[in-house]
């Protein structure tokens, strides 16, 4: 494993020192929360080129491993590119060690390819998962690859909408079904705000019983900035 992080020094993951006009980016709320016993991914569906919308139904939420699952904003094809190279990575491991990579192995790999390649890459992730050493874990790697482990975070253009309801209704010690309520209220309140993001809101929740994927369609009221939220 050690060598081939090594050999991570290698691998150009992207072309060019700037986006091109016509590249697929990810105007987006990501939003990833800690529970007692887990955590919940959010995350909004739409993807853009410029001002027209690419994909209002795309899944912003990719698997890595069984038990981590990874957030992404920015260029559509470098979070892509990243999340294969890091997925890659992790089965070596796997196979080497005998059991599956941690959530901060796997936040670290995502760390080392975006800190490596930061002229060339605009990505913002949030790694979130479940492991038995540590429990339920969320780590944000802004642009640049910096490695932040939060109790939640929030990434992509929507996030900028959002601080102040986090730091006035977040609490420690969440159930699940009060977490999946939030991250779905707080990726909504965003889809309202923010023309970079639409469409649905997708969740996942892992812990060490569960993997939980759902699709939330939205009903907005933007003369009264009223949400409702039903699972469909």
């Amino acid at each position: 494993m050690e060598a081939d992080l090594m050999a991570m020094d290698s691998y150009p993951v992207a072309a060019g020192d700037a986006p091109t006009t016509g590249e697929h980016r990810m105007g987006t709320t990501i939003v990833g929360v800690c529970y007692d016993g887990g955590v919940v991914l959010a995350a909004d569906s739409r993807t853009s080129t410029g001002m027209y919308v690419a994909n209002r139904a795309s899944d912003k939420i990719t698997q890595l491993t069984d038990n981590v699952y990874v957030c992404r904003s920015g260029s559509a094809a470098d979070t892509q590119v990243i999340s294969d190279y890091v997925r890659y990575f992790l089965h070596q491991h796997t196979i080497q060690l005998g059991q599956p990579a941690t959530v901060k192995v796997t936040a670290n790999l995502i760390r080392l390819l975006a800190y490596q390649n930061k002229n060339m890459l605009q990505a913002g992730m949030i790694v979130g998962g479940w492991d038995k050493y540590e429990g339920g874990q969320i780590f944000s790697v802004p642009l640049g690859g910096t490695v932040l482990r939060q109790p939640f975070a929030i990434g992509g253009s929507g996030s900028s909408y959002l601080y102040g309801l986090l730091d006035h209704e977040w609490k420690e010690g969440m159930s699940q079904e009060e977490a999946e309520k939030f991250v779905v209220k707080v990726v909504s309140l965003a889809i309202a705000r923010d023309g970079a993001s639409g469409g649905v809101v997708r969740t996942v929740t892992v812990s060490d019983v569960l993997f939980h994927p759902c699709c939330h369609c939205l009903f907005l009221c933007l003369r009264h900035f009223e949400i409702r939220a039903t699972l469909t």
